[in-house]
């Protein structure tokens, strides 16, 4: 394990213990002893750094830590060799962007080898598919790629019928109010081989795009409007994207916690 990873994990594992207030709860459970699933969160960007980034960092870990999985933490572009990955069920990649430029060629065939030829997961969490069309094998993954956002807004959400018994929506109403800030992207996953729509926002809700990007291109989706969906590929494992995770608040509700909880354990193989 590189020493920039151990360096995190001991901050994280101090944050542990301090931070259980993220969460809601007054106790922190001790971690189960027979963890089921391994966690590696990738951080690291080359493009606009999300400030909560730590933060939501140390709430993956302690999410984890509540629901007897263990999650590691880096930046490194070492820890995503062949052997380093190997010990791990999911990588999450939060707001991980353009990484062609922070992870070398050489571990980003690695990390396709170990989702390919290893049935492992992904977890993409907001800008993780921003910038990544120099990276194809991701950019082809994820479906995607960004073109502008909205402020932190509330806006209705709309459960896909067809998803309502997705684990990650599972118990949701068919349509709710959230507060997020809501990403554009460069076109639409719906119907795309092996592409799964779990939620879509409903624009007319809400203002789609920023006075920032409104100057610069930005663009509004439409009525089709994916925040949440799963790819899996013929071959491969399991690919979980969603919109939430811009900054904590996004985050630290009931729905969150689930939705990324269960997104986690559907991309490492459990049942949908």
């Amino acid at each position: 394990m590189a020493k920039s990873k151990k360096r995190i994990l001991v901050m994280i594992t101090a944050m542990v213990l301090v931070c259980t207030f993220v969460l809601g709860q007054e106790k922190s459970p001790l971690p189960a002893k027979n963890t089921k699933l391994k966690v590696l969160v990738y951080s690291n960007t080359a493009f606009y750094r999300h400030p909560e980034i730590s933060k939501i960092n140390r709430w993956l870990v302690l999410l984890g830590n509540e629901n007897g999985i263990e999650a590691d933490v880096t930046e490194h572009w070492k820890d995503l060799g062949p052997a380093e990955l190997a010990s791990y069920d999911v990588l999450v990649l939060n707001n991980a962007n353009e990484l062609d430029k922070v992870i070398p060629e050489a571990q980003r065939k690695s990390v396709e080898d170990w989702f390919s030829k290893g049935k492992k997961g992904i977890v993409g969490i907001h800008a993780a598919l921003v910038h990544q069309t120099n990276w194809p094998w991701l950019h082809q993954l994820g479906g995607c790629d960004f073109n502008s956002d909205s402020l932190f807004l509330k806006a209705k959400v709309i459960v896909d019928p067809a998803a309502k018994n997705h684990p990650a929506v599972k118990g949701q109403p068919p349509e709710f109010f959230y507060q997020a800030d809501w990403t554009n992207h460069d076109r639409s996953v719906t119907g795309l081989p092996g592409f799964k729509v779990l939620m879509r926002v409903d624009e007319s809700t809400y203002d789609p795009v920023r006075d920032y990007f409104k100057t610069r291109n930005g663009k509004a989706m439409g009525k089709d409007h994916p925040i949440a969906w799963t790819n899996e590929p013929q071959s491969g494992g399991r690919f979980f994207y969603t919109e939430l995770g811009h900054d904590l608040p996004s985050l630290n509700t009931a729905f969150a916690r689930q939705h990324i909880l269960e997104g986690i354990k559907w991309a490492a193989g459990d049942p949908k």
